[in-house]
C-alpha cells in the first residue's frame, strides 16, 4: 500500500501507462534517423558543391592542335614562365585517347590534339591575358575552363542540399504531429483523472508540465536511439560517397567525417520540441474543460 501511495505521488496522472515507452520512442527514433540522413545529405551536398567549385576554378586544359613536339615544348615553356599558371602538366597521346575511346573509339589514324593539364596560381579573371598570350606563342592552341559543366553540377548539387532541407522540414512536422496525436490519446486515456485534479485545484501549467516531461523524456530517449542507429547508416553511406570527393578512407576517417555535433544534438533538440508540442496541446485541451 505505501509504495503504491509513493507511486501515486510521483505520478499522479498515470502518465507511464498513458504514455507508452515504446510507441512513442520507436516513431520518434524512426524520425531522428531520417533528420540525420537528411541533414547529413545537406552537409555532403553543400561540401560536394564547394569541392566542385573550387577545383573548377583552378582547372584548365590547353588544347593544341597538330602537336609536334616544337609546338607542344613551346606551349609548355610559355605556360610555366606565366605566373598566372601554377603547375602545367602534358597529357599523354595513350592518355589523351583512352579518354576519348568512349566517343570516337578505336581510331589509330584520327590526329588528336596535344592536351596540357594547368592548376592555376591567380583568379580565373587572368585566364584571358593568359589565353591570348598562348595564342600568339602556339597559334590555334586554345584554353578550355570546365566552370560551365561544374556550374550545372554545383546546381544540382544545391538542388539535392535544398531537397533534403526540405525533407528535414517535414520529417520535423511529422514528429509535432505525431507527438500531438500521443498527448491527445494520453489525454483521452486519463482524462478522468486529469479532470479530478483540475477541479481539486491543479492548475493548467502544473497539469501541462507533467504532459510535457513524459513526452519531452521519450522523445529524447527515442531521438537517442536513432542517432545512435544513423551512425553506421551514415558510416556506411560515406564510404560509398567518398571517391566523389576524390578519394577514399579508413573505417576510423570514415568515423571522424561523421557530423557528430549534429547526431549529438538530435536527442535535446527533440526533447524540446516533444515538450513544447505536448505543452500546447495539453493547454488548449484544458481551455476546453467545463
Amino acid at each position: 500500500m505505501a509504495e503504491r501511495r509513493r507511486r501515486i505521488a510521483r505520478d499522479p496522472l498515470g502518465l507511464r501507462r498513458a504514455l507508452s515507452d515504446r510507441l512513442l520512442p520507436g516513431l520518434v527514433a524512426a524520425m531522428a534517423l531520417l533528420a540525420a540522413l537528411a541533414l547529413a545529405g545537406a552537409r555532403g551536398a553543400d561540401r560536394l558543391a564547394d569541392r566542385w567549385q573550387a577545383g573548377a576554378a583552378a582547372a584548365v586544359t590547353v588544347q593544341v592542335p597538330d602537336p609536334t613536339r616544337s609546338r607542344m615544348e613551346l606551349a609548355l615553356e610559355m605556360l610555366r614562365a606565366d605566373s598566372v599558371v601554377a603547375r602545367a602538366t602534358e597529357v599523354s597521346p595513350e592518355r589523351v585517347g583512352e579518354l576519348l575511346r568512349p566517343w570516337l573509339g578505336d581510331a589509330p589514324s584520327l590526329i588528336l590534339p596535344g592536351v596540357i593539364e594547368l592548376r592555376l596560381a591567380a583568379a580565373p579573371e587572368a585566364l584571358p591575358r593568359l589565353a591570348e598570350r598562348l595564342a600568339e606563342a602556339v597559334p590555334g592552341a586554345e584554353l578550355e575552363s570546365h566552370g560551365l559543366w561544374v556550374a550545372r553540377l554545383s546546381a544540382l548539387a544545391r538542388s539535392v542540399q535544398g531537397v533534403a532541407l526540405a525533407v528535414l522540414a517535414l520529417v520535423m512536422g511529422v514528429a509535432v504531429a505525431v507527438v500531438a496525436v500521443a498527448t491527445h490519446a494520453g489525454l483521452a486515456a486519463r482524462r478522468e483523472a486529469i479532470g479530478v485534479l483540475h477541479d481539486l485545484g491543479a492548475t493548467d501549467r502544473a497539469i501541462a508540465g507533467r504532459f510535457a516531461r513524459r513526452v519531452g523524456l521519450l522523445a529524447g530517449l527515442g531521438a537517442l536511439g536513432g542517432a545512435a542507429l544513423a551512425v553506421p547508416t551514415l558510416a556506411a553511406l560515406s564510404g560509398l560517397a567518398m571517391p566523389l570527393f576524390g578519394g577514399e578512407a579508413p573505417a576510423a576517417g570514415l568515423l571522424a567525417q561523421l557530423p557528430w555535433a549534429m547526431l549529438a544534438a538530435l536527442p535535446p533538440v527533440a526533447a524540446l520540441i516533444g515538450w513544447g508540442t505536448a505543452q500546447a496541446t495539453v493547454r488548449r485541451w484544458l481551455r476546453r474543460l467545463p
